[in-house]
C-alpha cells in the first residue's frame, strides 16, 4: 500500500462536503459470496438464464430450485467483513453520507450502514407481484417450492433485479441525485462491467467529482476516471483508510 496515496485519499474524504460509497461484488467476496462473473463466478456453475425474468415467469418451479440453492442455502451464513464494518463506521462518524451498492446480500445493513441504496434490490426480501406484498425471507416461506404469497397465494419473487427488469425507480433517482451532490465517490470492489450501474462513476467524473477507487486489480475505471487508486483487498484498505481519516479528523 502506497502510504502517500492513502493519506491523499483520507484528506480528500475529510475535506469533502459529501461522500458517497459505491460498492460491488469485491466487497462481499471476503464474506464468502462469489461474484457472478469471472473465473470463479457463479455463472461458471449455474446457467444465467435462471435469473432471466422471462424464464422465471415461464418456469418458476425450475428457477426457484436454483435461486434457493444460490441465495438461501449457500450464502445464508455470510457475515459482514471489515469492509462492511469500516464503511458503517465511516457513516456513523460523519465521513460518509450515503452508500450505493450493487450487491443484494444485505451485508451493509447487517454491518450497521443506515443510508443504503440497493441499486439491484435485496435477496433477503420476497415480493408478490400480484398484491404487492413484501416479506422478509424466512424458513417457512421457502420450505415449499415455489414459495407463495401468504396474502393471495401467488408465486413470490426475490426482491432483486432479474435480467430483463428495469432498475428500481427510487434507487436510480437517488443515484442520480448523489451523482450531482457528492463531491467524492469512493468506488470499492467493482469492475465497472455491469450496466447501467457501471455508468454512475463515469457520470460523476463527468460532473467533476473526485473518484477514489479500492480494488484488488485495476478495473474499467482505473485508467480512465480514477483519481486515487488504492490497490488491495477491500477489507484491508477500507480499514486502513478509516484509520488514516480518523487520525486528523
Amino acid at each position: 500500500m502506497d502510504i502517500k496515496l492513502l493519506q491523499d485519499a483520507a484528506e480528500k474524504i475529510r475535506n469533502a462536503a459529501r461522500v458517497v460509497a459505491f460498492t460491488g461484488a469485491g466487497v462481499s467476496a471476503e464474506s464468502g459470496i462469489p461474484p457472478f462473473r469471472g473465473p470463479n463466478g457463479l455463472w461458471t456453475k449455474y446457467d444465467a438464464h435462471t435469473l432471466d425474468i422471462n424464464y422465471f415467469n415461464r418456469h418458476p418451479d425450475e428457477a426457484w430450485k436454483t435461486i434457493k440453492e444460490i441465495f438461501y442455502e449457500n450464502f445464508r451464513k455470510a457475515k459482514p467483513n471489515d469492509a462492511h464494518i469500516a464503511l458503517a463506521e465511516m457513516e456513523s462518524r460523519g465521513y460518509l453520507q450515503s452508500l450505493i451498492t450493487q450487491n443484494i446480500d444485505n451485508l451493509h445493513q447487517k454491518a450497521g450502514s443506515l443510508i443504503v441504496v440497493e441499486y439491484h434490490g435485496n435477496s433477503q426480501r420476497l415480493i408478490c407481484r400480484s398484491c404487492n406484498g413484501h416479506f422478509p425471507i424466512s424458513e417457512s416461506l421457502i420450505q415449499n417450492m415455489p414459495p407463495t404469497c401468504p396474502s393471495c397465494g401467488e408465486i413470490l419473487k426475490p426482491d432483486f433485479i432479474f435480467f430483463g427488469e428495469p432498475i428500481p425507480i427510487k434507487a436510480h433517482q437517488f443515484a442520480l441525485k448523489e451523482t450531482m451532490a457528492a463531491d467524492v465517490w469512493l468506488v470499492i470492489g467493482t469492475t465497472g462491467e455491469v450496466f447501467p450501474a457501471a455508468s454512475l462513476p463515469f457520470e460523476a467524473k463527468y460532473k467533476g467529482k473526485t473518484i477514489i477507487e479500492i480494488n484488488i486489480q485495476p478495473s474499467n475505471y482505473t485508467y480512465q476516471i480514477t483519481d486515487i487508486f488504492l490497490q488491495g483487498p477491500a477489507s484491508q484498505i477500507t480499514r486502513e483508510l478509516l484509520k488514516e481519516i480518523h487520525k486528523h479528523g
